[in-house]
């Protein structure tokens, strides 16, 4: 499963978002609550962060007590990470092409980050190769199916691509090495005073480069108010519904 990223555009959507990051990473909280329970804790004493963001996640791993080492494509949300002292060291790259050792953590930890880069399949390798035999590589990612609300109310206004799609829990499956996995699937749904709201919640975390790129345009009032009469409803507010996987590699 490979799709084409550009790279710098990705790290500059999530620098730009940096600042604002934590005040929207509501599904990111919830979805690193759900890993943490599908992946326990016994046994870890070094975690990698992959794709840490600002630090949340490094920052309950160090809690724990665990050596962490926080990993992002992007200079700005590391910068982020290492002003609230959220690991004991930063490290800038990519997930597809680490710069760590085989075997060096117990646990490779990358909570809603995979879906960022260009093979899963690579990712995952990559991780399976820096956790030690015994340790384990816990990931989650959007499936299929996420964000339907947002291209519902699109296809009203136009036929250009306004957010990503995501691939099938069995194309997630099917990227893993072959290793010990299992896999939950998690419906998240968000509910927001008005369209608008959804979509400044996708600009704050970042979540807004296209993959297939597009053109860079400022939302109409008039595009405003069809998306509001397209968008579908729940209890009177306005959802985004997540698809989220979280997957369990155990290395052998």
């Amino acid at each position: 499963m490979t799709v084409a990223v550009d790279k710098r555009a990705v790290a500059a959507a999530f620098g730009r978002a940096a600042q604002s990051y934590d005040d929207f990473a509501t599904l990111q909280r919830q979805s690193a609550q759900l890993l943490a329970e599908h992946c326990g804790a016994q046994g870890v004493a070094t975690v990698l962060d992959a794709g840490c963001g600002t630090g949340a996640g490094s920052l309950d791993w160090r809690a724990r007590g665990c050596d962490v080492t926080a990993f992002d494509l992007s200079p700005g949300m590391l910068a982020q990470a290492r002003e609230r002292r959220a690991a004991h060291r930063y490290v800038q790259g990519d997930i597809e092409a680490l710069p760590f050792a085989d075997a060096s953590f117990d646990l490779v930890w990358s909570n809603l980050a995979v879906q960022w880069c260009q093979s899963l399949s690579a990712a995952l390798a990559q991780m399976l190769r820096v956790a030690r035999p015994g340790g384990r590589v816990a990931f989650s990612t959007l499936a299929h199916g996420s964000l339907h609300e947002l291209h519902q109310a699109w296809r009203a206004v136009d036929d250009r691509a306004h957010a990503n799609h995501f691939a099938s829990p069995q194309s997630i499956h099917a990227a893993a090495p072959a290793a010990r996995m299992t896999l939950r699937q998690h419906t998240v749904t968000l509910l927001f005073a008005d369209a608008l709201g959804a979509m400044q919640s996708l600009k704050g975390i970042g979540a807004t480069h296209l993959h297939a790129g597009r053109e860079s345009r400022t939302l109409t009032r008039r595009q405003l108010r069809a998306l509001e009469e397209a968008w579908p409803r729940q209890d009177g507010r306005f959802p985004l519904t997540y698809h989220l996987i979280s997957g369990v590699i155990k290395r052998d």
